[in-house]
């Protein structure tokens, strides 16, 4: 590490205060996708405070902001998310299921400590920028709406990745490692059935039952699941049902759909279909139906060259270490849910001899539940049947991510458990070391032209085919109903 890195890591370390607030508060403030007002205000007034040029509501979103520092190229973005979940309120460092206020929010997959730890990264490299004196820009992405908005999306959609020679972001998880691989591509839409009211027993033939076009879109889909791409995957939820009275012809009806596959571009045409189908009950049931757009996103294109320089910089900085208290609360915590003996990591779940080799990693960190070591560098193929917005990003700059260990092995994703470590000391530290490893990737890629030239060329050869953007060009961002 040169003089320059170990300046700007040592700068996250007198930043940790800023940045453990800002993790805390945005736990504080659960607050649900695209309705993140407090915690997109506490981000840039700390920014502003740090010395950012910071400009609120980008790409025509009123909670996601960039903030930048520095002049010139490289020009490196920083992805930070800060949407909790719904029904997760939870009291923090507890060991059972209390929550804080009844129904509430809470950031089951640790959001607040994502933007936090992206926060310490971008503090990192201004550090960096400052007293290296060299040219470069570092720009921190608010990225609302990652559960249910698709901020990232919406902002590919406006081309504003183009403009990056390399994006750089993290995930809390069980493990320490480098993230590799695919994901599903994902498109969700709302139809609302409009149909006519009557007494269903004096009066049947005067109805027209949106129900009814609901029940047979679901049907139609049912029939198109035999003739899809095995890669694909259409789920849906009812989301009105049109009353609770069997005896009138319910007028009304809506059904949110997700169409995914492996690639962004057979997700669209897919999507295409599943409209055929919603078009073809509504003449069934003589209804009629509005679509409502609620997002989209890409699959995510791995970039290897990214993966080695994360890696190199994250077997340099160490892992997040744990105290033998902070072990003790985690061990128990792990007993609270089943399956947490599984191996950790990409790597293992994809190549055997990486598998062995974590089990033996796991033995010597004695069992326990934290996992307090690097997985081994994994870049062979892999697939997440998830989606994330982040493959947006990926489809329009060289895209890189980790892991940092933050909750115990095996957690439940969108967990009680994750969000009672998600204020703790356990949790901070992972945020502010993730924090670190993006950091230091990034100054290499300010460093060493060559880095960023490899990542490049990579990411044209993955990319040829073209961006298909899920987004339509009328769209806004979203939530629901």
């Amino acid at each position: 590490m040169t003089d320059c890195k170990h300046a700007a890591l040592a700068a996250i370390d007198e930043k940790a205060p800023v940045v453990n607030a800002v993790s805390d508060g945005v736990w504080d403030c659960a607050e649900l996708s695209l309705q993140e007002e407090r915690s997109a205000a506490l981000y840039c007034q700390v920014l502003e405070q740090e010395g950012f040029s910071v400009e609120r509501g980008i790409c025509g979103i009123p909670t996601a902001f960039s903030a930048s520092f520095g002049t010139g190229r490289p020009f490196i973005g920083l992805l930070a998310e800060y949407d909790a979940l719904s029904g997760l309120s939870q009291k923090p460092g507890s060991l059972e299921r209390e929550e804080l206020v009844p129904g509430g929010c809470g950031h089951g997959c640790g959001h607040n400590l994502l933007g936090a730890g992206a926060l310490a990264a971008a503090l990192g490299v201004k550090a960096y920028l400052e007293s290296a004196q060299c040219p470069g820009t570092v720009t921190l992405y608010g990225c609302p709406g990652e559960e249910g908005g698709a901020a990232k999306a919406f902002m590919a959609r406006d081309g504003l990745w183009y403009s990056l020679d390399a994006a750089l972001t993290w995930h809390p998880d069980d493990a320490n490692e480098v993230v590799t691989g695919s994901s599903n591509a994902c498109i969700q839409t709302q139809y609302k059935f409009i149909g006519v009211a009557s007494h269903a027993a004096g009066d049947p033939e005067r109805g027209r039952s949106a129900l009814d076009a609901v029940e047979l879109m679901n049907t139609g889909v049912q029939y198109l699941r035999e003739h899809m791409s095995d890669r694909a995957r259409v789920h849906y939820a009812i989301t009105d049902a049109g009353g609770r009275s069997p005896n009138v012809v319910q007028p009304r009806a809506s059904v949110l759909y997700m169409v995914r596959s492996n690639r962004v571009a057979e997700a669209v045409e897919l999507q295409k279909r599943v409209d055929d189908i919603a078009k073809g009950a509504a003449l069934m049931t003589g209804t009629t139906f509005e679509k409502v757009f609620i997002d989209g996103l890409a699959d995510t294109v791995p970039n290897h060259a990214l993966e080695a320089v994360l890696y190199r910089n994250f077997q340099a900085i160490g892992v997040p270490g744990h105290t033998a208290e902070e072990h003790a609360f985690a061990d128990a915590l792990a007993k609270t849910y089943p399956g947490s003996d599984g191996i950790p990591g990409i790597g293992a779940e994809f190549d055997p001899a990486i598998a062995e080799e974590v089990r033996a990693l796991r033995v010597e960190n004695g069992g326990h539940a934290m996992n307090d070591f690097l997985c081994p560098l994994y870049q062979g193929p892999a697939f997440e049947p998830g989606s994330t917005d982040v493959g947006d990003v990926s489809w329009q700059c060289p895209t890189g991510q980790i892991h940092a260990a933050t909750w115990p092995n095996g957690s439940p994703g969108h967990s009680w458990q994750n969000v009672s470590v998600g204020r703790t000391d356990i949790a901070r530290r992972a945020a502010l070391h993730a924090g670190k490893v993006l950091a230091a990737a990034a100054i290499d890629l300010l460093a060493d032209p060559s880095l960023l030239a490899a990542a490049k060329a990579e990411f044209q050869k993955r990319t040829e085919g073209g961006y298909v953007c899920p987004i339509p060009q009328d769209a806004v961002p979203t939530i629901a109903d």
